[in-house]
């Protein structure tokens, strides 16, 4: 039996895949190697796994139906399908909305269509995202409330992509799980995401953009966390008609972007100079996940703060970057 990821050589799809192979299971990973962003350290994260036994990888796109259904003969024995490739960040979704679409909604379509074919396949878990609460003002953000009003089109990707897999889990009895991920950080980060870009322009001396004036709060979570939830997921198939589940994976805890920022200073030793400037377009200015449907049914319980997990990635980076 083995586990497909798709997403191998991304930040969570990495890490998740590390675990996967720690407790002995066969990994299968794809991935396209998009240059969205550096693909050296896509490359430098599968370089990692390529020596794990277990592991091998096929460079493919999920939106390609051709290459991706052809898996199906070539590893019949794939029993489980964690479906973390994605176009990801919200403002690039701004200026090339058309390669959201390709990614995350004919990716996810590709992928069930995949899944299905799999005659051993027990459990489909896929990655939402946050961005799907939109404007939601309710805090903390439950998997009970209203998501249809998005902010941004790679929100409206995202809920798309839950209401395909509820589709597929309704039509084919399919069992499905998503998982709402808030703002994930850690090492292997993304180079696009806030604690890189404030760590890098910290170390060289030049400005960090902060949006909204500072007033911007989010759940920051460790990646560790993040992959405990996954790997709880994909071991609990979704039940019940249709077999398909939605479940916040946070921290539990709304930091202020101004207190993250604080913690990257101190654990860099140096302070930051900050531009504040308005919200951006597509932008929210709180992220807080309620977590209880996580607890009552993974047992997933994150522990790690941000006075924990900062010094952990400005650790690596300055290791990775030779700072």
């Amino acid at each position: 039996m083995a586990i497909l990821v798709t997403g191998a050589a991304g930040f969570i799809g990495s890490h998740v895949a590390q675990a996967l192979l720690a407790r002995g299971e066969q990994v299968l990973g794809i991935d396209n190697l998009n240059n969205y962003y550096d693909v050296g350290l896509k490359e430098a994260r599968l370089a990692r796994l390529a020596d794990k036994v277990g592991f091998s990888f096929h460079k493919q796109d999920i939106s390609d139906r051709d290459g991706v259904l052809a898996l199906a003969d070539r590893h019949p024995d794939i029993s489980g399908i964690i479906h973390l490739a994605a176009q990801a960040g919200v403002r690039h979704s701004l200026t090339d909305p058309y390669i959201y679409v390709q990614s995350n909604v004919m990716g996810q379509v590709v992928m069930l269509e995949l899944a299905r074919r799999l005659k051993k396949l027990t459990h489909f878990v896929y990655a939402s995202s946050s961005s799907v609460y939109g404007g939601n003002t309710d805090l903390p953000f439950s998997i009970d409330q209203p998501v249809e009003k998005p902010n941004s089109l790679y929100a409206a990707t995202k809920r798309s992509d839950e209401l395909i897999g509820y589709t597929y889990a309704h039509l084919y009895g399919l069992p499905c799980t998503g998982l709402r991920f808030f703002t994930v950080y850690g090492p292997w980060g993304r180079p696009d995401m806030a604690a890189f870009l404030f760590t890098k322009a910290i170390l060289a001396g030049q400005p960090i953009s902060v949006f909204n004036h500072g007033e911007m709060w989010r759940d920051f979570t460790f990646i560790d966390d993040i992959v405990n939830g996954v790997v709880r997921a994909l071991d609990r198939p979704a039940s019940g008609t249709p077999p398909h589940a939605l479940y916040n994976l946070g921290n539990n805890k709304s930091e202020k972007l101004l207190d993250f920022i604080a913690a990257l200073e101190r654990a860099l030793g140096r302070k930051a100079e900050m531009k504040l400037e308005p919200v951006q377009p597509g932008d929210v200015p709180a992220t807080y996940a309620d977590i209880e449907a996580s607890r009552r049914d993974l047992g997933f319980e994150p522990s790690t703060p941000i006075s924990v997990g900062i010094p952990k990635f400005v650790e690596w980076y300055r290791r990775y970057h030779g700072v």
